[in-house]
């Protein structure tokens, strides 16, 4: 009896060391694993294959596995399947997702400075946008959110300057007047389309086509290159480039699921995030490049307004948000040299 009781004694034991084993792995690649298994880090983009941010994930990618001979790659989940941009950073600050690369819209909810890039006109251009992301303001910022959100920025790609599309030439400020156009669910937007006359409607982006195509809205602004992917050319017959504001696109990591990986494997994941940055932003300018000629060839009229009629006006919004968002933040961004 004494017998059979230890031999019962010992596969108990040898069940509960079974399950402590096998709980230690993940279905993500949160945490480090041992016995040489590869680490796999779930990464989320909003695009489908082939677009900007797959072009950057996949340059991550691969960097990530040869810093690693192969002991870390990525898996990449397109077009939003684990949830809306907003939904993916909670995921992220849950620790429920390792990595994004999408829009930085969403971090207004944790650091409402981030909507300085909401301010219409307040970059020049892209070398200006660059020089602010890569310098003092966007490590600020990238700071703030990590403190905030529990989410680390790796680096900053882009969505870039946004066009306009709409029904009907857009050449000056009073061509948008009493347009409904869509916007983010997003204070600053709003304030802004109100100041130049039109009628912002907050919508979600999974309901703007059914919304164009319905009359439900008259236009929206977004990347030419998101203009072609999304068909948006099928029910509108203009696009204005107006470039009021700058989208910047980071590639964030999850806090912890960060911190869980070993000195050497964090700075792998580090320089392939720094080895990505150049790659993102060239593959947006390309797609925009090529989303230019297919819209020209599908008909499109495509404008460049007047952007001082627009820029004339602003001085409302400036003086609502400044105190908001800081001045001395859009000093410093105005003041950034490149």
């Amino acid at each position: 009896m004494k017998n059979y009781l230890k031999v019962l004694m010992l596969l108990f034991l040898a069940a509960i060391m079974l399950a402590a084993c096998g709980g230690n792995e993940k279905a993500s690649g949160s945490g480090e694993k041992g016995n040489g298994e590869q680490i796999v880090l779930d990464l989320s983009i909003p695009e489908p294959e082939g677009a900007k941010y797959d072009v950057a994930a996949k340059h991550f990618k691969e960097e990530l596995e040869k810093l690693t001979n192969d002991e870390m790659t990525v898996k990449i989940y397109y077009s939003n399947a684990l949830g809306g941009e907003k939904e993916v950073f909670e995921l992220m600050s849950n620790n429920s997702l390792d990595m994004s690369i999408q829009s930085a819209g969403p971090m207004v909810n944790w650091v409402e400075e981030i909507s300085v890039f909401d301010l219409p006109f307040l970059l020049d251009n892209r070398e200006h946008a660059h020089a602010v992301l890569d310098g003092e303001v966007g490590d600020e910022l990238a700071q703030k959110f990590e403190e905030t959100a529990n989410v680390k920025v790796l680096g900053w790609v882009e969505n870039g300057f946004v066009a306009t599309s709409s029904n009907k030439a857009i050449n000056s400020v009073d061509d948008v007047k009493g347009m409904k156009i869509r916007v983010q669910e997003n204070e600053l937007q709003i304030d802004a389309w109100e100041e130049f006359g039109a009628a912002p409607t907050p919508m979600a982006w999974t309901e703007v086509f059914t919304g164009l195509q319905q009359g439900v809205i008259d236009g929206h602004s977004n990347s030419l290159a998101t203009i072609q992917t999304s068909q948006i050319y099928e029910v509108q017959s203009h696009v204005a480039l107006l470039e009021d504001r700058y989208q910047p696109g980071p590639i964030a990591m999850s806090k912890q699921s960060f911190e869980s990986l070993s000195p050497e494997h964090q700075e792998a994941v580090v320089k392939a995030a720094e080895s990505t940055v150049p790659v993102g932003r060239d593959a947006n300018q390309q797609k925009i490049d090529e989303a230019y000629d297919f819209l020209v060839e599908q008909g499109i009229e495509i404008t460049e307004p007047d952007k001082e009629s627009f820029k004339a006006i602003m001085t409302p919004v400036y003086e609502k948000w400044g105190p908001i968002i800081g001045e001395d933040l859009i000093e410093k961004i105005r003041n950034t040299e490149y």
